[in-house]
């Protein structure tokens, strides 16, 4: 996969934040920890607020929850990809950041599994901020062309966050910084056999790949694609 960090917002020492800001803030904190079911006392304990507070500035915790994921977003957004220079990393490199937490990510892994829009927005956020790096890594040789460039690169996206859910449901009790410490040394671990699949391929004939495209024919274009997924 390519390397995708998330650009610094800028942080904000904790006293300017509005006592909104502040809620919210200790919401993703606490969602990240605890999943969605954190409660409105742990949130208002980590806030220094009362959980009365929080009711009278977002009603409920669905509305909580749903100006958490806009402001992930908004950070997700400030994604920059770096990738051409080392193609062979992954979403998990990001976190080597110090001025990145282990909160985001988790957060984000938790917004996935939970589906919904939420999902669908990061996820097309995601392939949107990598599009341009994949492109740059075929121009520059680093990378073999594709039959189809949107179906491998949806492809690497959905595999990447997938090894990270199975590394985030395995560990239900672990902290953030614990899960994303236990997730990078994972990586190391797998690091050569992921090299070996993708440089020398797992198959020993492309026989199958050959059966295949005698079967569905040319791969779908690019613009039959965009028509089917808006019919």
């Amino acid at each position: 996969m390519l390397v995708v960090r998330i650009a610094s917002p800028g942080a904000v020492p904790e006293s300017d934040l509005t006592a909104r800001a502040r809620i919210r803030e200790a919401a993703i904190a606490c969602f990240a920890a605890e999943g969605f079911g954190a409660s409105f006392a742990t949130i208002a304990k980590r806030a220094d607020v009362s959980p009365g507070l929080i009711t009278h500035h977002f009603g409920s915790k669905t509305s909580l929850r749903a100006e958490c994921d806009v402001e992930v977003l908004r950070r997700y957004q400030a994604m920059k990809t770096d990738g051409v220079a080392n193609p062979s990393g992954s979403l998990l490199d990001h976190v080597a950041d110090p001025r990145i937490g282990a909160d985001l990510l988790v957060y984000i892994l938790r917004v996935v599994h939970s589906g919904g829009r939420g999902a669908q927005e990061f996820l097309e956020h995601l392939v949107d901020a990598t599009r341009e790096a994949m492109a740059a890594t075929v121009e520059a040789g680093i990378v073999r062309p594709s039959r189809d460039e949107e179906a491998r690169l949806r492809y690497l996206i959905y595999q990447s966050i997938g090894a990270l859910l199975v590394e985030l449901a395995t560990m239900p009790d672990a902290s953030p910084d614990q899960f994303v410490a236990a997730a990078l040394a994972s990586q190391r671990d797998q690091m050569l056999p992921m090299l070996e699949v993708f440089t020398e391929g797992l198959f020993t004939t492309r026989q199958m790949l050959d059966d295949y495209l005698d079967y569905v024919g040319d791969p779908p274009r690019e613009d039959a694609r965009a028509d089917a997924a808006t019919a």
